[in-house]
């Protein structure tokens, strides 16, 4: 069975629909578009296919027919659908003009499992086992894996999955086609704080009459940022950023309140668990300082994405195999996004892998990162991560990659 030969075949088709889904991003749990473009590119395959109920996700199951007992192995392949609230200015033809963005390239992986599902479909009476693709939803900050894991995708097959694989793209980093990953901890953990201060108003010409929230804001935002660095060791990091300010309505105003958020990323589980309480330390004593009084809220969102070292020993064979082994690297260092795919590590073995879609030309050092409205993504690497996707099942499955 030559995967790259039957990819490369429908390299034209996969490119069409990438190219369609990135026209009209959706974003969040209810993406009715793209759900609907994925169930007519399955329409006719042999899949067993359910919709979500809490999200407009889709699972669908391929049986194998290489077994007469029907008591093989189950994989699990994942790719994400939703998009951005990012304004694209990528300068691509097909970009989107509505005011949102695939600028994390979940176009591509819809379209690549697309792909799978095709290529493994036309090979089922080799498979020795079953393949459940899922086409998650809400993968940026919602939480789907966990919706679509609550609503039975580990066990679509009648059975739980043994092992479980995602691939995502990265439009810098990597040249075009490179693929990545290491054993143990691949991506942090992500966590959220938002922290209200409040204050007393007054005029600007006057602030020691009222108590400023505003400056007491800045102060916690630098002292966040020191304590990551002076409390954590910087060979079991700790990031902090704030993305979001907001106060007052004039200059001359001193608010009642101010107003941050920030994304915290964690590759421990010991620094997961202290991070809440020196962040409320360090709130509290600025605000005692300042007397004003902090409200910090704090949640905990994406667990680290851990691989199994076996599955990652697995993964670089059948990359190697199938794409040669200068296209595969081992990761030096975990990366400091998060994802969901830790939820279907937690509960499977498997793999989370990174591909290059860095555009042909371009310095993937200089290249603008995912979730930039400059991002752009190569798709003609769609071929290979569908194959890729597609060989690990297969190889899984009894078949050679």
């Amino acid at each position: 069975m030559d995967l790259s030969d039957d990819a490369r075949s429908l390299h034209p088709d996969l490119v069409a629909l990438r190219r369609a889904l990135h026209r009209e991003p959706e974003i969040g749990l209810e993406l009715p578009r793209t759900r609907d473009r994925v169930l007519t590119a399955l329409q006719g395959l042999p899949l067993e296919i359910t919709e979500g109920t809490a999200t407009t996700s889709v699972t669908a199951v391929l049986r194998g027919t290489a077994t007469r007992d029907g008591a093989g192995p189950v994989v699990l392949l994942r790719g994400d659908m939703d998009g951005l609230p990012v304004a694209e200015n990528s300068g691509e033809d097909f970009a989107a003009g509505t005011g949102t963005m695939h600028a994390c390239g979940h176009d591509l992986h819809t379209s690549a499992l697309v792909g799978a599902a095709q290529l493994l479909c036309a090979h089922r009476d080799r498979l020795a086992g079953d393949v459940v693709f899922m086409f998650q939803p809400g993968e940026e900050g919602w939480d789907g894996a966990g919706r679509m894991i609550d609503e039975g995708v580990l066990t679509a097959a009648g059975r739980r999955a043994d092992h479980a694989y995602g691939l995502h793209v990265f439009a810098n980093r990597l040249p075009a086609g490179v693929v990545t990953t290491r054993p143990g901890v691949f991506l942090s953990a992500s966590h959220g704080l938002d922290v209200t201060v409040h204050g007393a108003g007054g005029h600007g010409s006057n602030p020691h009459t009222a108590r400023d929230p505003i400056a007491a804001a800045a102060e916690m935002i630098t002292s966040l940022r020191t304590m990551v660095t002076r409390r954590f060791d910087m060979f079991d990091p700790v990031v902090l950023t704030v993305g979001v300010v907001r106060a007052g309505t004039r200059r001359n105003v001193i608010p009642e309140t101010a107003r941050f958020e920030a994304t915290v990323r964690s590759f421990s589980d010991a620094h997961a668990r202290l991070l809440p309480q020196l962040v409320r330390e360090v709130c509290d004593g600025v605000a005692a300082a300042h007397g004003v009084r902090a409200e910090v809220g704090w949640t905990d969102e994406y667990p680290r994405t851990v691989n199994d070292a076996g599955e990652v020993g697995f993964a670089a064979e059948v990359c190697a195999g199938l794409l040669g082994e200068e296209r595969f690297a081992i990761a030096t260092d975990p990366v400091s996004g998060s994802e969901d795919f830790s939820r279907v590590l937690d509960a499977i073995p498997g793999a989370f892998l990174g591909m290059g879609a860095c555009p042909t030309g371009t310095d993937p050092a200089g290249a603008p990162m995912n979730h930039s409205p400059l991002a752009r993504f190569d798709d003609a690497v769609l071929g290979d991560a569908a194959a890729l996707h597609a060989s690990l099942a297969a190889a899984r499955l009894g078949v050679p990659a």
